[in-house]
């Protein structure tokens, strides 16, 4: 499962999706660290399926996108939200920023 949330923004939306199992975590690595932890509201949205997640996004209306976890990211390669090479990774966990400049 997936929390995804859409921020509307006068741009469009900044999307923000994490795996339900990361929600509560800190990882890191070296010195990289992402606290989803401290910041879990900024993706508690709903709560949705790999096909719920992929009904919900619309690309066109896409601006910028933080995305965390396996699942997630999978999600965003597949409608197009970021390219394979956009994917990074601390310690196991993959994750991708996006930004479209207009």
């Amino acid at each position: 499962m997936i929390y995804i949330r859409l921020h509307n923004t006068d741009n469009g939306d900044m999307l923000a999706m994490c795996d339900s199992g990361l929600i509560d975590k800190v990882v890191s690595e070296g010195d990289v660290e992402i606290n989803i932890r401290d910041y879990s509201d900024f993706y508690k949205g709903q709560l949705v399926s790999k096909d719920g997640a992929l009904d919900i996004i619309k690309r066109e209306r896409i601006y910028s996108a933080n995305i965390i976890g396996e699942e997630a990211v999978k999600v965003a390669l597949e409608k197009g939200i970021i390219d394979k090479g956009h994917v990074k990774k601390i310690g196991r966990i993959p994750y991708a920023n996006a930004f479209r400049v207009k």
